[in-house]
């Protein structure tokens, strides 16, 4: 068992993007599945999809670009929460970057939040 399964989840998505891995097997729980969301519509990953079989755990199997490496840095941690106010959301990388956050109105990315005028948890960092 793991104690952040936010950072399990990049850590995965990084391992297989350096080994030039298609897909990735993750297991399930709704935060990972809103912020693969995130992903998918920014073009980080190919696409992803909810496995449910019989006898064992769900799980989302996540389909990768081929050549592509992703950077990704996990912000906020369950020992160090990190929260940021809507007037200090900021451009990742030239708008080339996401920062996903999780705010009151769910999971996305900091530019959609700072258009809706709220700040939140700062989850991670993509480009």
């Amino acid at each position: 068992m793991y104690t952040d399964p936010i950072s399990d989840l990049l850590t995965r998505l990084r391992n297989a993007a350096n080994a030039n891995h298609d897909t990735v097997y993750v297991p399930y729980s709704k935060l990972k599945e809103n912020i693969l969301k995130v992903m998918k519509n920014a073009k980080f990953i190919k696409d992803f999809e909810k496995e449910e079989e019989k006898n064992s755990k769900p799980q989302i199997v996540v389909t990768l670009f081929e050549n592509r490496l992703l950077t990704l840095k996990r912000m906020s941690s369950p020992g160090q929460r990190l929260y940021i106010k809507k007037e200090n959301i900021k451009v990742t990388k030239g708008g080339l970057g996401v920062v996903i956050l999780s705010t009151s109105k769910g999971v996305m990315p900091a530019t959609e939040a700072k258009k809706l005028n709220i700040g939140g948890e700062l989850i991670c960092e993509i480009y």
